[in-house]
């Protein structure tokens, strides 16, 4: 039962970790509008789908858990 409070401060930290660089950063780095996001537009019909998006969230994800077990 002693992990549980620590991941969930963990992932507390991360959060506002990012939720701040996404404030800052926002201005200097837009993600969601990224070379390769697929946007279409026809009519009052909008479709968007952040992909590359995606991808670059989930390697940074990926980085930040990995240097977190490194340290376990």
């Amino acid at each position: 039962m002693n992990q549980l409070p620590k991941l969930l401060i963990s992932l507390g930290i991360i959060l506002i970790i990012v939720g701040l660089l996404w404030q800052v950063g926002g201005k200097y780095l837009s993600l969601g509008k990224l070379p390769g996001d697929i946007f279409v537009k026809r009519g009052n019909t909008t479709f968007y789908f952040p992909i590359v998006t995606s991808i670059v969230i989930s390697i940074l994800l990926s980085l930040v858990f990995f240097i977190i077990g490194r340290f376990r």
